[in-house]
């Protein structure tokens, strides 16, 4: 750990366990993003339920996004696009709107870890569990998870609270992180977040 514990300010939250939502604010304005607000739709209310749940716990919450358009690492004008735009993920985005304390990271590929500041601001907020749910399950959820499973992180992946174009792919994905990556899968109001401060 760096003598700067907090990251000159950006990182004041301590905790051992850390939500990530994976590409919740999205406008689904792609190929297959009707099939995919069908499903996340209902995996949205049980992640907006989880986050409350957290926020309560004092549980930092990070959001790790997709950007749309150019480049310009403005979170909060995705967040509006997806908000105030005629979009797909309009309700989605409506249940999972940040908040004010809320960590966002923008990532350029599928994992969150890649190319990122996420690996940094972990350090600095002292997470060793993670808490992944977004969309979609069998992509950038996945391909996450298996980063942070090469940097030992403990891994909860909430069923309930991940979604893919297709339920069958999703599952497999579930699937594959429990068995090979030895997430634990259980549903999310489940999760007691006190047994990991």
């Amino acid at each position: 750990m760096s003598a700067n514990k907090d990251l000159h300010g950006n990182a004041p939250d301590q905790s051992k366990i850390a939500v990530i939502l994976i590409d919740v604010i999205n406008d689904l304005e792609f190929e297959g993003g009707e099939k995919l607000l069908r499903t996340a739709l209902r995996a949205a209310k049980n992640i907006a339920r989880l986050k409350k749940r957290a926020k309560l716990e004092k549980v930092p919450v990070i959001y790790v996004n997709d950007n749309f358009g150019r480049w310009r690492s403005d979170f909060q004008k995705i967040v509006n696009h997806c908000l105030e735009d005629d979009v797909r993920g309009r309700p989605i985005a409506e249940l999972l709107a940040p908040d004010e304390d809320d960590y966002f990271v923008l990532k350029p590929k599928h994992s969150g870890f890649f190319s990122t500041t996420l690996d940094l601001l972990l350090e600095h907020l002292g997470v060793r569990t993670l808490v992944i749910a977004g969309f979609a399950g069998n992509n950038c959820v996945f391909f996450t998870a298996n980063d942070a499973y090469m940097r030992d992180y403990e891994l909860l992946i909430p069923a309930d609270c991940t979604a893919s174009n297709e339920s069958t792919d999703n599952e497999n994905a579930l699937r594959q992180m429990e068995d090979v990556l030895k997430a634990d899968t259980r549903p999310s109001d489940d999760i007691d977040f006190s047994a990991y401060r």
